[in-house]
C-alpha cells in the first residue's frame, strides 16, 4: 500500500498534540526579535515573544531555509511513496518556493508534493488534519488532493485586529493597504481572498468588528455543517465569545478556540482575532485549545 507522509510549516497552528497523533512533520518559521532569530515552536515561548513586542521590538518573520526542507524530505523518504508537504499561501510567504526548491534538492526516493494551500493558521491546519487523517486511512494521493482542493475553495477567513500599527508595518494587506494609516478610529475586517488579506469593511467598534465576524461566516456557510476555529492572540475572552455564539448560531459540528501563532501574529499584532470555517465534510478532529 502506498504510503503518504505529511509535512507542513508551523503556521498551520496546530495543536502539538495533534501533530504527533498524527504523525505531521512541521517546518518552523523563523522570528527574529531584536538581534536574536528564534525558531517558532522551538525555543520561542509566549512570554518572551509578548514581553518584547510590549517593550517596542518590532518583530519579523522569515520562511525556513530550503536545507531544512530536504533534510526533512530525505528523513522521510525511505517509508513513504509520496511525501505532501502543505503551506502558507505563496502570495504571503516564501515558505511554498522554499520547500519546492528543498524538494528539487532530493534524488529518487519518495515523490514530493509541494501543496499551496491559499491560507493561513487553521484555514492550512485544517487542511493538514485531513491530508494526515485520510493517509492514515489508506487513502491515495489523488484522493487526498480532491479533498484538499475542495477545502481550500471553501474555507472562510475573516480577521479583527485590535490595532492598525502592526498591518501597516507587515504590507501584508491588499486593496486598503494605502487608506489604513488614516483609519485611526475604525476596526478593519479581512478576509483572505485568493491567497491573500484583503481589507473589504471597517466598523466603528470592537464589539461591532467581531459580531461580524460571525454575520460574514454565517453568511457564507449557512446551515451546512461546518468545522469552526477562532484563533486569537491574547484576547482568550473575546475569542471564547466568538465560539460560543458561533457554536449558538451556526450548525457547528465542531468550534475550537486556539492561541495564534507567533509568525503570524507578528503581521496582526497583540489582539487581532479572526473565524476559520470549513464545511464538515469529515470530522477533523480539533480539540479545544486556549
Amino acid at each position: 500500500m502506498a504510503k503518504i507522509k505529511v509535512v507542513t510549516d508551523s503556521t498551520c497552528n496546530l495543536p502539538v498534540e495533534l501533530l504527533r497523533r498524527y504523525d505531521i512533520h512541521v517546518l518552523p518559521i523563523n522570528v527574529q526579535l531584536g538581534q536574536a532569530t528564534f525558531q517558532e515552536g522551538v525555543n520561542l515561548d509566549d512570554e518572551y515573544f509578548y514581553g518584547q513586542v510590549e517593550s517596542g521590538v518590532v518583530p519579523k518573520t522569515s520562511v525556513p531555509a530550503a536545507g531544512p526542507f530536504a533534510q526533512v524530505y530525505r528523513e522521510l523518504a525511505p517509508g513513504a511513496s509520496t511525501i505532501l508537504s502543505s503551506h502558507i499561501t505563496a502570495r504571503l510567504s516564501g515558505t511554498c518556493q522554499s520547500a519546492s526548491v528543498g524538494a528539487s534538492l532530493v534524488q529518487g526516493g519518495a515523490k514530493v508534493v509541494v501543496y499551496d494551500t491559499a491560507s493561513i493558521s487553521l484555514g492550512t491546519g485544517f487542511m493538514v488534519l485531513r491530508a494526515a487523517q485520510m493517509a492514515e486511512g489508506g487513502a491515495g494521493e489523488e484522493e487526498i488532493l480532491q479533498a484538499l482542493d475542495f477545502m481550500k475553495a471553501n474555507t472562510r477567513i475573516y480577521l479583527t485586529p485590535a490595532t492598525l500599527k502592526f498591518l501597516q508595518a507587515s504590507g501584508r494587506v491588499g486593496k486598503l493597504q494605502g487608506a489604513l494609516a488614516s483609519l485611526l478610529d475604525v476596526k478593519p475586517i479581512i478576509k483572505v481572498e485568493g491567497g491573500l488579506l484583503e481589507a473589504f469593511e471597517k466598523v466603528r467598534a470592537r464589539r461591532r468588528s467581531l459580531e461580524r465576524l460571525l454575520e460574514l461566516t454565517g453568511e457564507a456557510m449557512g446551515r451546512r455543517p461546518v468545522e469552526l476555529a477562532v484563533a486569537h492572540a491574547r484576547a482568550l475572552p473575546e475569542a471564547q465569545w466568538l465560539c460560543q455564539e458561533a457554536q449558538r448560531r451556526l450548525n457547528c459540528q465542531e468550534a475550537t478556540v486556539h492561541e495564534l501563532v507567533h509568525s503570524l501574529t507578528v503581521h496582526g499584532g497583540p489582539g487581532i482575532v479572526g473565524v476559520i470555517s470549513c464545511p464538515a465534510d469529515s470530522p477533523l478532529g480539533l480539540r479545544s485549545q486556549s
